[in-house]
């Protein structure tokens, strides 16, 4: 009885002990702030960003694809940018420029005291490097730069002299893109550097990066411009948009990027806690086809699968009309511009004509075409995947069409791609450089378009093409632009669907959203609101 006594008495201690550990708890979590849906990640100094997108190659040499741009543009910087909110150039790392030889020659003077994000000095013989490290790895934007530099030097520490293979009225938007920014000599020479971290002379410097996961950005204490406004930019990947979505409500994250799904950006619209905001509209959507597999190797197959295609559908079904019907390679509302796959196709299916030319290649409801459809299930978003299901049940209503679809994570998606393994695959398109040369070029022209894996060619389209780069005013040029759309809508190595706007949703205290027809993204603009 006695033990008992003080077993109970001890046991009663305790659990005084923890009434009081609990209530003294209680009155501290009761005293700290509930959190809500900003709190998490609601901090002075740092921003959130989540993205159903992927990191390709973090080096210049390889990279071709919008995300993986987008960061370089905030890691790195070129001879000449474009002025935030505007499709302006303005000068970057060069301070001034001079055009010789009737626009053959372009000598450009850096800035002075160019460090990199670690303190190496940067001159103009590691411009000169990057550039020919380049065109030596020959990767799949190499030909922003092989296509129009015959040979680009170092006349001293701060001048850049390129002497180009012919006048190029757009140059200095080149000279804008990736391929032409510096690296630091950390990168491999002459092989492409994937995961290399080291960076180049731009608003922020890369301190941690596990891919597919998380990349954090902080302010580069060695750039020659304006400080970033906020000191970390943190991205965070995530594997669809409906985890996108929870992130944001949740709090964890600041930003949603590329990608949420209509239905969600719809609702999202409506939410007191969030801005949505409606980025231009300069991003296109298409089918690309290898010319050269059998069954799609014949023309006439090509353009019964145009004819086909029904894009208000797809529009409405698939984006819930936040894309638009898109009848070219160059998108609606841009100079030269040709609805050329509606005059030729009509603008809704024309199953008589797809019929009628599958017929003409030999095809029957008894000896049906066999195709192969590929997408990528998270690279553009959720919604790819209903994309592809729309396009099978068109090409399927001809009753002379049989489609397999199939996928691939991106990586593996731009690898195929590269080797052409493809039959019929579904991409995307975000400007490079506003002009319609960036909407015709890197698709048709037979020495820029090996990312395709189209496999077309057409010297006639390749001379059309280097000729409208030359001319000077705009009436010249859209002559042959024009010439190529056609040629486009009769071979038919490419289907154009739809061109949209894309959406940004934040925290409604995120300021410095700065979005144009460039679509570039600029972290170092961003802050919190007061």
């Amino acid at each position: 009885m006695k033990i008992a006594k003080a077993v109970s008495k001890t046991v009663a201690i305790a659990l005084a002990v923890i009434l009081i550990v609990a209530i003294v708890a209680g009155t501290y979590f009761a005293m700290k702030p509930t959190p809500t849906e900003t709190s998490p990640t609601t901090v002075k100094n740092q921003i959130v960003i989540g993205v159903t997108d992927k990191v390709s190659d973090l080096d210049p040499s390889n990279a071709y694809d919008f995300f993986t741009w987008e960061v370089l543009q905030n890691t790195m910087e070129g001879l000449m940018r474009y002025k935030p909110g505007t499709t302006e150039l303005t000068y970057g790392i060069a301070e001034s420029y001079e055009v010789k030889e009737n626009g053959k020659v372009y000598i450009f003077h850096l800035r002075k005291n160019l460090k990199f994000a670690d303190g190496t000095p940067c001159t103009a013989h590691d411009v000169v490097r990057s550039i020919k490290r380049v065109m030596e790895i020959n990767g799949d934007p190499a030909w922003l730069v092989t296509e129009f530099v015959e040979d680009v030097e170092a006349l001293n520490d701060y001048t850049v002299k390129f002497t180009l293979k012919k006048p190029v009225s757009y140059f200095l938007a080149l000279v804008a893109t990736p391929p032409y920014f510096p690296v630091h000599p950390a990168y491999k020479p002459d092989e492409i550097d994937s995961d290399q971290t080291a960076g180049g002379v731009g608003p922020y410097r890369i301190v941690k990066w596990v891919r597919d996961q998380e990349l954090v950005l902080e302010a580069n204490p060695y750039y020659h411009g304006e400080k970033p406004k906020i000191e970390t930019i943190i991205i965070r990947f995530y594997k669809d948009a409906t985890t996108l979505r929870l992130a944001l409500e949740r709090g964890e994250i600041d930003i949603a990027w590329r990608t949420l799904n209509p239905a969600d950006i719809e609702s999202l619209k409506k939410n007191p806690n969030f801005q949505v905001i409606e980025v231009p509209g300069a991003a296109i959507r298409y089918i690309i086809i290898n010319v050269k597999m059998p069954g799609t190797d014949n023309k006439l197959v090509r353009q019964a699968l145009a004819a086909a295609v029904d894009r208000a559908d797809i529009s409405q079904r698939v984006y819930l009309g936040t894309w638009t019907p898109l009848y070219s390679l160059i998108p609606e509302g841009m100079w030269s511009y040709k609805p050329v796959f509606k005059e030729k196709y009509g603008e809704r299916a024309n199953l008589e004509l797809a019929k009628s030319l599958l017929k003409e290649a030999g095809y029957s409801e008894d000896n049906p075409l066999e195709i192969e459809l590929w997408y990528t299930p998270t690279h553009y978003g959720d919604t790819e995947k209903d994309l592809a299901a729309v396009l099978k049940e068109q090409f399927e209503a001809t009753g002379m069409i049989k489609v397999t679809v199939k996928s691939a994570e991106w990586s593996q998606y731009l690898d195929f791609a590269r080797k052409g393994a493809m039959q019929l695959s579904l991409f995307g398109w975000y400007p490079d450089y506003i002009d319609p040369d960036d909407y015709t070029t890197p698709f048709l022209h037979s020495k820029a378009n090996k990312w395709t894996g189209s496999g077309y060619a057409n010297p006639k389209v390749d001379e059309l093409l280097d000729e409208a780069a030359t001319k000077l005013t705009l009436e010249e040029r859209t002559q042959y632009y024009e010439q190529v759309q056609e040629i486009l809508a009769d071979e038919v190595p490419i289907i154009p669907l739809v061109q949209g706007k894309l959406f940004v949703v934040a925290k409604k205290n995120v300021g410095g959203i700065v979005l144009d027809p460039t679509m570039l993204f600029r972290y170092w603009l961003l802050y919190w609101k007061e």
